[in-house]
């Protein structure tokens, strides 16, 4: 059953559009386990050179099994060439000319060549989608990367020229198969937002009249990741072959992961079926205080997603909130917070991206969930574990939640828990003095007028700081903690900072209202998507 809600905004691909309306990443998830059996729709995943990513000659021995390997190496590096053809050229000049220019830059001193972190992340800004992709994985994932780099990586800026509406309305005629003006009674040649994967616009049907966010992918995209991811995949294995200690930290399955997720990210009828497992989780359920964006299926594609627009504020803007809608914010919240955790386990993949813009308060007090590009699947054991460090995250019970991330983690040796809890105590006593930042924004009102709202928002990398950081404890007291666990951490974090702002008296433990426990997981995968 569609669920719908008042038209209005919906997620688009990285970057804020007016009115709060966000532009974020593209279809199935992303962030997470990575060992990825995918997002929604996504089981199998486009895999090829991802799955050769972590072949390499298993089985044979020492010196035959090195030949093997290089024989193999020089055939794919061959293939990868063929394949190319002239763009694989044009791409190796756009790449060359990124260094040069970066080069440049760290000459200028706009980047300092003491800091590789900001050299790599200046360059991979430069390198276009593949790499701001590769490098908002980064920051994501404290688990896996040095820290100095997660913290870099959250400057990565996602942003790309807007593509010109001729090119935009020849897409989505090519595409559907249809004239522009025969499917909508007005498109908006402005894009609301536009990211490096794709942009989005603003439409109406023709004949119903309903307002839609059209999402459509940019040209020549899907092209350039198979062509950077190829070689990504290819050179990952070269470094295990050169050092094969890389093999162990499973460089190579790192980035066949990154790959399948990418190329996931240019085919819209993922995030497409993200929609639909959300919704015929909502109904199974029975819950009707939340909303995901109709999809228009007759009118999307694999590069064109058209959805109805949700209108609503931020669920961190109080006052918008009591002007928009007559429910109560603290219910509202509690709606949000059990959607959620319900969904954790009960659907078939979760919203892995929870941050205010993607949560909007409409103006029945629904909440409307938009941006299914980063999506979730989590184990029942690592979410019985993120319960009990919750519930020790809301008493400061440090012993509990020592033992709660040692569950969840993995451990070479028996982990002491009285040293491990202090380091806990002392990373999230400074955590409770989290500033919250604030934002102004301003509207037009119906008069013509201008309207200015005050609100609070959550300081992103803030929480960015605070996960690393409790990875970083984790290491140093013998635990690793698994890749989804850095994601979902987010999550948790991004609703105790609402609880804070909406209804600090909120005893989530204890309060019969908020249900943890969420429900019979229709899927074992034990990872999240990224």
């Amino acid at each position: 059953m569609a669920r719908r809600g008042p038209a209005g905004a919906a997620g688009a691909g990285g970057a804020r559009g007016p009115g709060g309306a966000l532009a974020r990443r593209g279809p199935a998830g992303a962030r997470g386990g990575r060992a990825r059996g995918g997002r929604a729709g996504g089981g199998a995943q486009a895999r090829e050179g991802g799955a050769a990513a972590g072949r390499a000659g298993a089985g044979a021995p020492g010196g035959q099994r090195s030949a093997g390997e290089a024989l193999e190496l020089a055939r794919e590096l061959q293939e990868l060439v063929v394949r190319g053809g002239p763009a694989g050229v044009r791409r190796g000049a756009e790449a060359a000319a990124a260094g040069a220019e970066v080069a440049r830059m760290v000459l200028r001193g706009e980047v300092s060549a003491a800091s590789p972190p900001a050299v790599l992340r200046a360059l991979f800004e430069r390198l276009g989608p593949t790499y701001v992709k590769l490098g908002q994985f980064i920051a994501s994932s404290p688990s896996i990367f040095p820290p100095e780099y997660v913290d870099e990586f959250q400057k990565c800026l996602d942003s790309t020229p807007r593509v010109p509406f001729a090119r935009v309305r020849g897409i989505v005629e090519k595409d559907l198969g249809v004239r522009l003006d025969s499917v909508f009674e007005r498109f908006d040649p402005e894009p609301l937002a536009s990211a490096s994967v794709a942009q989005v616009h603003a439409a109406v049907l023709r004949g119903s009249g309903k307002e839609v966010a059209v999402k459509v992918l940019k040209p020549g995209v899907e092209r350039t990741l198979r062509l950077d991811l190829n070689v990504l995949a290819w050179t990952a294995r070269v470094l295990e072959f050169a050092e094969p200690s890389l093999s162990r930290a499973s460089l190579a399955a790192i980035v066949g992961d990154v790959r399948a997720s990418m190329l996931e990210e240019v085919d819209f009828t993922k995030e497409a079926a993200n929609i639909a497992a959300f919704e015929a989780f909502l109904d199974a359920a029975g819950i009707q205080g939340a909303v995901a964006p109709y999809v228009y299926r007759n009118f999307s594609s694999r590069r064109v997603l058209t959805m109805e627009r949700l209108r609503g504020v931020p669920l961190t803007d109080l006052d918008a909130i009591r002007r928009a809608t007559d429910a109560d914010p603290e219910e509202v919240l509690l709606n949000a917070l059990n959607t959620w955790f319900a969904s954790v386990l009960g659907a078939e993949s979760f919203h892995a991206d929870v941050h205010a813009g993607n949560l909007l308060v409409l103006r029945d007090g629904r909440v409307g969930f938009i941006d299914f590009g980063i999506v979730g699947r989590i184990s029942a054991p690592t979410w019985g574990a993120v319960q009990a460090f919750l519930a020790s995250l809301q008493t400061r019970d440090y012993d509990t939640m020592a033992r709660a991330l040692i569950q969840m983690g993995a451990a070479g040796a028996e982990v002491p828990v009285a040293p491990f809890a202090r380091d806990l105590e002392s990373i999230f006593e400074q955590a409770l003095g989290l500033q919250q930042e604030a934002f102004v924004s301003v509207e037009q009102t119906p008069d013509g007028r201008q309207r200015a709202q005050v609100g609070l928002g959550v300081d992103q990398a803030q929480l960015n700081r605070l996960s690393v950081e409790l990875v970083a404890v984790g290491e140093r007291n013998g635990v690793k903690f698994p890749r989804e666990f850095g994601l979902l951490l987010k999550q948790v974090l991004y609703f105790d900072r609402y609880i804070q702002l909406l209804a600090p008296e909120l005893d989530v433990l204890n309060d019969e209202r908020v249900q943890m426990s969420g429900g019979p997981s229709s899927s074992t995968a034990p990872f999240v998507d990224v």
